[in-house]
């Protein structure tokens, strides 16, 4: 985690969000970066949804907010986040010099179906992501709930470059040390890395490793397939991945979800074009 010694930045309150402070911030390569802030002591929010977060913007120093998946679970006392590095992005390209005790803004309400409430129960949840689309899913994978609902929790990060799976160590672990879900995860939690543009153990996007069967490969067990009957779906990431695995659960029969309406498959709409 990168620490600050400099002086650290404030910013002026606003009243439609609330300022919160960094705690730390890890640089997982030049493109990526995780960063965490307090949670202040109101704050509720769901296992998988997002909030909005941004920093003043210039000239008239409106702020400039952008959505992001909360990568933490329900239970945790900071608020953690995963975000790509856009060198003219006009949030991002400011957002990755943040240090620990910079303030940044936070919205006050939470919201996004990426969440179990969405999922009809099964026993195999699979949780499918591109990129920083993993966010949503770390946040899910060490929650109770999750263990509590499904024998089995998938993680499938599709990345281009093997130094993008964020988070790898932590995962290939099996949440080893988190306090709550290690026992759990030990048993249940299975963690699918994929990488496209460079030699890996597992490569390709993951629309080839279901049409191979590779996904539900060992340790997954179960049926070598997507079952409409027994598997839940979340898919976090890419606009083509999202589209061509929601055709293909589709055809399988599957039905999505929502807060509403609990279906067998779920995307978090907001992010998708």
């Amino acid at each position: 985690m990168t620490m600050t010694s400099r002086t650290p930045t404030r910013i002026p309150e606003q009243a439609a969000f609330q300022t919160v402070e960094v705690r730390w911030v890890r640089h997982w390569n030049e493109h990526l970066f995780s960063f965490a802030v307090e949670r202040p002591a109101s704050f509720r929010f769901r296992s998988g949804e997002f909030v909005m977060i941004g920093l003043p913007g210039e000239g008239d120093g409106k702020p400039l907010m952008r959505a992001y998946s909360i990568a933490s679970p329900a239970w945790s006392d900071e608020i953690e986040f995963l975000s790509i590095k856009v060198p003219d992005g006009p949030l991002t390209s400011r957002l990755q010099g943040v240090q620990a005790g910079d303030q940044l803004y936070m919205g006050r309400k939470p919201t996004g179906t990426l969440v179990l409430d969405a999922l009809l129960g099964g026993r195999r949840l699979f949780l499918l992501s591109t990129g920083t689309g993993l966010a949503p899913f770390l946040s899910l994978a060490r929650d109770p709930d999750a263990y509590a609902r499904f024998s089995q929790v998938v993680i499938v990060h599709s990345v281009r470059r093997v130094s993008d799976l964020a988070y790898h160590d932590e995962l290939a672990a099996q949440l080893a040390d988190d306090p709550l879900v290690s026992e759990q995860a030990l048993e249940q939690f299975h963690y699918v890395p994929t990488v496209t543009r460079e030699p890996f153990r597992t490569t390709g996007r993951i629309e080839a490793l279901i049409a191979d069967g590779r996904l539900f490969a060992p340790p997954v067990v179960g049926e070598p397939r997507f079952d409409p009957e027994h598997d839940r779906v979340m898919l976090c990431g890419s606009t083509a991945m999202i589209r061509e695995t929601a055709e293909m659960l589709d055809a399988r029969g599957f039905t999505e979800g929502s807060n509403a309406n609990p279906g067998q498959y779920v995307i978090e709409r907001a992010f998708v074009g």
